[in-house]
C-alpha cells in the first residue's frame, strides 16, 4: 500500500494488502486469546520481542501481545496519519494514560493546554499517575516547560468549545519535547497532526472512527520509537483492545471519509442557523465568520469538522428545557456517530474538572454540544428548533 494516496482510498483499502493471499475479501476475525507454539526457541524468543514493544514476532503467543485483527486496524490507521505505527487500546482513557505512564519514564512533568476532554483534564489534574502539570495556552507553552517536561499535551478541535490549536506553533514552542494531540473531532480526514510536527496522534476511536456507536477504542499512531514504549504499558497493564473492537474499527475506516465529510456539510449549515437564532447566544464552530482566527483551517484542517457547541440563552434551565423537548436528536454522551447525539458539558462530560476549569475553558451552564450525523439536515434543524422554542418558553 502506498502512503501517498489519497485519504479516501487509503481509508477503504489500508490494512487489506494480504488478502489475495489469504483468499478473502473481507477481513478475517482472529478470537484466539492464546496461540499454539510447536518451537518453544521460537516462542521464548516472539515473547521476548512482543514483551519488549516490538510490533511483530514469528509467534504472537498470547493475545495480550499481539492479536493480528487488531493489528490490521492498527496498520490502516497508521497509513491515514501518515506515521511509522499506531497501537490500539481498549478505550480513548486507556491510550492517554499509556501515553502519560510512558511519558512518565522520561520525566515528571506535563505541559497541557486547556480544553481538553474531561477524562484527560480530570486524569491529569488528580495527579494520579505521579505526574505534575502545568495548564498552559497555546503562547505560554514554552515558558511552562522544564528539564523534566516529558510530554505537552493538546487537544484540537478542543473538547467542547472547538477551539482550533495551533500545532506547529505548540511544536515551536515545544522544542525537543515531544508533542501529543488529541485529534478526535477532526479525525485523519481533516488533519493529521503529524504533517505539523507532532510525536503522538491520538483517538478515541469509539467516536468517528468506528462510527456507529458500537465499538470502544482508542489508538494513537506515532513512531516505532515511542510506540515500544506505548506497547509495553498495552502489556503490563492489560488495557488491549478486544478483537472484535479492531474488526469493527477497520471495517468503520472504509467509511469514514464519506462519513466525515457528510456530516461536515451538515454541520455548517446547522452552525450558520444557530448563530443567527434569538435564542442562542453564541455558536462555536470553526467554520463560522471569526471562528478560526489564527487561520488554521486550510492550512493545519481541511475543514471544520461535524462538532459544533452552542449556548442557549437562559442557563442550564433554558438547556434543560431544550434537551427535554428534542424528539429526534438523542441526548447521550459520545459523538462521531451516524446519528446525531447532544449533551451538556458542565453536567456531564466536563463534570469531573474543577468549577474553575470549566469557567475559565468557557464551558457554561447554557452550553450544549452536538455531534452531527448523517441524517437530513431540515429533520435535523426541525429538531433543534423545537429544542430552542422550548429553552425560549419559561412558562
Amino acid at each position: 500500500m502506498r502512503p501517498t494516496m489519497r485519504p479516501a482510498t487509503l481509508a477503504v483499502h489500508a490494512g487489506r494488502e494480504d488478502f489475495e493471499e489469504l483468499g478473502v475479501h473481507a477481513a478475517p476475525l482472529d478470537l484466539s486469546s492464546t496461540y499454539p507454539i510447536p518451537d518453544l526457541d521460537e516462542g521464548t524468543a516472539s515473547l521476548d520481542a512482543l514483551a519488549g514493544g516490538d510490533e511483530n514476532a514469528p509467534n504472537a503467543v498470547y493475545s495480550r501481545l499481539r492479536n493480528p485483527t487488531v493489528a490490521r486496524f492498527e496498520q490502516a490507521l497508521a497509513l491515514l496519519e501518515g506515521t511509522e505505527t499506531s497501537v490500539a487500546f481498549a478505550s480513548g482513557m486507556a491510550a492517554m494514560t499509556a501515553c502519560l505512564l510512558a511519558a512518565r519514564m522520561r520525566g515528571g512533568h506535563v505541559v497541557a493546554v486547556r480544553p481538553l476532554y474531561g477524562g484527560t483534564d480530570h486524569l491529569l489534574a488528580t495527579g494520579m499517575l505521579g505526574l505534575e502539570v502545568t495548564w498552559a495556552t497555546v503562547d505560554t507553552v514554552r515558558e511552562s516547560c522544564r528539564d523534566d517536561t516529558s510530554l505537552v499535551v493538546i487537544e484540537t478541535p478542543a473538547n467542547p468549545t472547538c477551539e482550533l490549536v495551533d500545532i506547529a506553533e505548540v511544536v515551536r514552542q515545544a522544542g525537543d519535547i515531544p508533542v501529543l494531540v488529541d485529534s478526535t473531532f477532526a479525525t485523519p480526514v481533516l488533519q493529521r497532526p503529524v504533517e505539523q510536527g507532532a510525536a503522538m496522534v491520538l483517538h478515541s476511536a469509539t467516536k468517528f472512527l468506528g462510527g456507529h456507536g458500537d465499538v470502544l477504542a482508542g489508538v494513537v499512531a506515532t513512531s516505532e520509537e515511542h510506540a515500544h514504549s506505548l506497547r509495553q504499558v498495552r502489556i503490563l497493564t492489560g488495557g488491549v483492545l478486544h478483537p472484535l473492537g479492531g474488526y469493527l474499527l477497520h471495517r468503520g475506516l472504509a467509511t469514514l471519509p464519506v462519513r466525515v465529510l457528510h456530516a461536515q456539510a451538515t454541520t455548517q449549515l446547522i452552525a450558520g442557523r444557530l448563530a443567527g437564532h434569538p435564542a442562542v447566544l453564541r455558536t462555536y464552530y470553526a467554520g463560522l465568520p471569526g471562528g478560526d482566527p489564527r487561520g488554521l483551517i486550510g492550512r493545519q484542517m481541511d475543514g471544520a469538522g461535524a462538532v459544533l457547541a452552542f449556548d442557549v440563552a437562559g442557563g442550564y434551565d433554558a438547556a434543560v428545557r431544550f434537551l427535554d423537548a428534542l424528539q429526534l436528536i438523542t441526548v447521550a454522551v459520545s459523538l462521531g456517530s451516524v446519528d446525531t447525539l447532544i449533551q451538556h458539558p458542565a453536567g456531564l462530560t466536563h463534570r469531573v474538572i474543577e468549577q474553575e476549569a470549566r469557567t475559565s475553558s468557557g464551558i457554561g451552564p447554557g452550553m450544549l454540544r452536538l455531534s452531527v450525523g448523517l441524517e437530513d439536515v431540515d429533520d435535523l434543524w426541525e429538531d433543534l428548533e423545537r429544542g430552542l422554542r422550548a429553552a425560549a418558553n419559561r412558562d
